[in-house]
């Protein structure tokens, strides 16, 4: 963030602290776990969607999720992609870890 002077004494810059989203701890969490095959090529992906938080703290879910599922994946657009149809497993860690998870489809 580039740094603005001002010569307005009651100009006030705004910091990146207040702008940060919190993450709401996981038994507040409501996630769902989808199958995915559109636009993929024909190869299905295990979405979870509904992760509230910041960018941080959805990465590293992401990276447990393809760790326990041992397959990769990404984040994407606040979305979770693992690859294959790991949905019952993906489902069962987030529960295990404490997260309201419930499959989609």
């Amino acid at each position: 963030m580039p740094l603005v002077y001002s010569t307005n004494p009651d100009f006030n810059l705004s910091s990146e602290e207040e702008s940060r989203v919190e993450t709401l701890p996981p038994s507040k969490q409501k996630l769902t776990v989808y199958l995915d095959r559109r636009n993929r090529g024909g190869k299905s992906v295990t979405l979870v969607k509904g992760f509230a938080g910041n960018e941080e703290d959805l990465a590293e879910l992401g990276r447990r999720l393809k760790s326990r599922c041992g397959t990769g994946g990404s984040v994407k657009d606040g979305e979770i992609l693992i690859q294959g149809d790991c949905r019952d497993k993906v489902t069962a860690v987030l529960t295990q870890m404490g997260y309201v998870a419930k499959r989609g489809n």
